[in-house]
């Protein structure tokens, strides 16, 4: 999403809750006209403090639905009938069930005239604000190139030629032609976008191989980069097709967790994770107290480095498992001896041979409380201060340190399109029992298949699993 549509979705929603608090109060005083008392009921006792209290109060319900229905994606080439359909779907939808609630509880008001009217204005006022915006928004694109998306057209068939002609010849469509290239390996694009930038991909050579294509898909997915082809056959993934200059066109979707699911998402983190900090505050208070009990030299906290969402550094924090002149970490004066037992332990004991990743069995390091804390997995409840601070979510991919990312293959680098999780689908689905390939594909099917009702099941999945006690000879 552009930085202009961003600002224009922020703009759009304070503007639709006083469209509707407009046409509530609109509604209001319409019914208190003398044009209007044959058509409404004479016993109306309500005063307008308490009717705008009311209308204060079911405002942000409406805009919940507006925001379900997705219309708050703001680019400046959607079409505005079908934006207007939307906005009086969702808004008849929310006065259905606003009538059922004013029916169960007449305490608050029975008049049909004010409903009913106020459900026209809020439809007419909203569309219209709506319509203003748009053609604000469009007229930057068209005048200015605010919010222009530069495009990468790969092949030179017919179709390309006319996609081509039709994107230079309408600039309210919105794009400009960075390049058209019929050479579809991952450097040339790669010099393509360093030189010009590229926000989307548009393919129409059919005789580019599945690999090729995959490469590309993996290549726009890690670079946030639209793909869009023109199908030879429908495939059955996550997609939406339109019609462009009467040919169809795919656009393939990496994750729900964009625009308002990352909203969405972090409001979850945020309320979730302040709950759960507060609820364990007294566990991790006596884990501290045992951890300096046994070992006080060392921190209760061990701060250790990882790679997370778009390949940033952050220092994840985990409860000390271990002796401290074991731990990894510049702090400890023993770090070279530290390292190097660390190197022996995985070449002599590490059952994931071959893999990205090491589990160490029956680790010598850990301290008594340490490898207790280490089974039941509660030395990451202090990650919840990384999900606080927004360096980690409380459900995606694990993060990995340095060494680790470094082995990974092209396309594993998909799973640091997200922000990484305390928990996750392979936590819950076989925690480090599996081999990284699978917990890949796990985390992949997570990126692609989001929904804030999974977060919630995944949460109480790993609940039940900490619950259980496993055998535990790992990393």
């Amino acid at each position: 999403m552009k930085r202009s549509e961003i600002f224009f979705s922020a703009i759009q929603v304070p503007v639709d809750f006083m469209m509707i608090l407009l046409a509530a109060a609109t509604a209001y005083f319409l019914r208190g006209m003398p044009q209007f008392q044959a058509y409404v009921s004479k016993v109306f006792n309500l005063a307008f403090e308490d009717y705008i209290r009311f209308a204060l109060t079911v405002a942000p319900f409406f805009l919940l639905i507006l925001a379900v229905e997705g219309l708050y994606s703001m680019r400046a080439t959607r079409r505005f009938w079908q934006e207007a359909y939307g906005v009086m779907k969702s808004i008849t939808f929310g006065l259905i069930i606003l009538i059922i609630a004013v029916f169960l509880n007449r305490e608050w008001f029975s008049s049909r005239f004010v409903i009913l009217v106020g459900w026209m204005l809020a439809v007419s006022y909203v569309v219209a604000a709506r319509y203003i915006i748009q053609r604000i928004q469009k007229w930057l694109l068209v005048h200015k190139g605010t919010g222009i998306h530069r495009v990468l057209l790969i092949g030179y068939n017919d179709k390309m030629k006319k996609m081509r002609r039709l994107l230079t010849q309408n600039k309210e469509l919105g794009y400009r032609v960075v390049d058209q290239i019929d050479d579809a390996s991952i450097s040339h694009i790669k010099n393509i976008r360093a030189a010009r930038g590229i926000d989307e991909i548009i393919i129409g050579d059919p005789s580019l191989t599945d690999d090729e294509q995959e490469k590309l898909f993996d290549f726009c997915e890690i670079n946030n980069i639209v793909y869009r082809y023109f199908p030879t056959t429908l495939q059955t993934t996550h997609f939406s097709m339109r019609i462009w200059n009467g040919e169809p066109i795919i656009e393939f979707q990496h994750t729900p967790l964009d625009g308002w699911g990352r909203v969405m998402k972090r409001i979850y983190d945020l309320v979730a994770g302040f709950f759960l900090t507060v609820l364990f505050s007294p566990l991790m208070l006596m884990i501290a107290l045992l951890i300096k009990l046994e070992d006080p030299d060392g921190p209760i906290i061990y701060k250790n480095e990882r790679i997370g969402e778009n390949g940033r550094k952050f220092f994840v924090y985990k409860f000390r498992y271990m002796q401290w002149k074991y731990c990894i970490t510049k702090e400890n004066p023993e770090l070279k001896d530290a390292v190097a037992l660390e190197k022996e332990l995985i070449e002599e004991r590490n059952v994931r041979q071959g893999d990205v990743l090491y589990k160490i069995k029956d680790d010598p390091r850990k301290m008594w409380i340490g490898a207790i804390i280490e089974r039941y997995s509660l030395d990451e409840l202090p990650q919840f201060f990384n999900v606080l601070k927004g360096e980690m979510s409380l459900v995606g991919p694990r993060p990995h340190q340095e060494r680790e990312v470094n082995r990974y293959s092209e396309y594993h680098r998909r799973l640091l399109t997200i922000r990484p999780g305390v928990t996750g689908m392979a936590q819950v689905s076989g925690r480090s029992d599996l081999a990284f390939e699978n917990e890949f594909h796990l985390d992949v099917f997570y990126i692609e298949n989001w929904s804030l009702w999974l977060d919630i099941l995944i949460c109480l999945k790993t609940a039940k699993v900490l619950l259980r006690r496993r055998k535990n000879n790992g990393k």
